[in-house]
């Protein structure tokens, strides 16, 4: 068969074809004409690299199991130097994961010492927010764990619901000392999950655009983004920007100073409501759902007269 053909019927490429011939691994016979014609065995040579290639092997590495077909074996894993082959990749393996583990298991250490520093300070009582209703929220721009840049003065038309809470934990990761002594500022996983799993009912509901915003890293937001599969992207605010702009409340846990736990309505880059306090993540949600049926049918009603 023509280069080509052997190509096709083993889903490589004739570059590669080429890169194995070079190394001798499987050669082609050479016609009067100067074409190349592979016999039928090269099909299963060609499988046999491409298969032992993706375990880890190197081409070159490939040679013994390769010149055990050619010697007509059946089973090219017994011999000696496929045995040996097979040791010597699983040791390269190991100690490339043992190499991967620790940097992983550095940046970890290096994420969540940096996490714990976010914002540190006292804590603020802040002004009630609910006298923000009917202004316009900053010009802050952040960028979202999705990568846009959002700037929360020019959200857009429409409705947008920012849930701003404390923080969200991480498996293996303890949480600050003292945060489960503060009423309601547990729950930001579960809380994330529930916004996740009722997202489309929160856009059914009339809500064009989702955020939720604490402190916590971009890192630390996008593991949980990833982890948890989140439909809509969270803003990092680790310099509690928004808090020092809008007079927020926030409250210390261990040497963390972390947002109280508040969901903003924005309406046509106005705030159209406030939920605060939220001493329950789970039922807050709830709340919300019901606050945003309410405001449709009113919006209809007065719509309609």
């Amino acid at each position: 068969m023509r280069v080509g053909e052997l190509a096709r019927r083993t889903g490589t490429t004739v570059r590669a074809l080429r890169y194995y011939e070079s190394a001798g691994l499987v050669v082609p016979r050479r016609l009067s004409n100067g074409y190349r014609e592979y016999d039928p065995i090269a099909v299963r040579l060609v499988e046999q690299i491409r298969q032992l290639t993706a375990l880890g092997l190197t081409v070159e590495e490939t040679r013994p199991f390769v010149d055990s077909i050619v010697g007509g074996a059946d089973d090219t894993d017994v011999c000696a130097a496929a045995l040996a082959t097979y040791r010597s990749t699983i040791a390269t393996l190991q100690d490339r994961i043992g190499r991967l583990t620790a940097q992983r298991d550095a940046l970890n250490s290096r994420l969540d010492t940096a996490t714990e520093r976010v914002a540190t300070g006292a804590s603020s009582p802040g002004a009630d927010p609910s006298r923000l209703v009917g202004d316009r929220l900053p010009g802050l721009t952040f960028y979202c764990t999705d990568g846009r840049p959002v700037d929360l003065g020019a959200l857009g038309p429409g409705r947008t619901v920012i849930f701003v809470y404390p923080l969200t934990g991480r498996p293996g990761v303890d949480l600050p000392k003292g945060l489960i002594e503060v009423h309601g500022a547990l729950g930001g996983t579960e809380q994330a999950t529930w916004v996740r799993d009722h997202h489309a009912e929160l856009r059914n509901a009339g809500v064009d655009r989702v955020f939720g915003l604490s402190a916590q890293s971009t890192g630390y937001q996008r593991e949980l983004v990833h982890r948890l599969r989140l439909p809509y992207p969270l803003i990092p605010d680790p310099r509690m920007t928004l808090a020092a702009a809008l007079e927020l409340p926030t409250f210390t846990a261990g040497d963390m100073t972390l947002y109280e736990r508040l969901t903003l309505v924005v309406t046509d880059d106005a705030v159209e409501h406030v939920f605060h306090p939220i001493p329950e993540p789970a039922s807050h949600l709830l709340a919300v759902m019901q606050w945003l049926t309410r405001s449709s049918r009113s919006g209809r009603e007065g719509h309609g007269h």
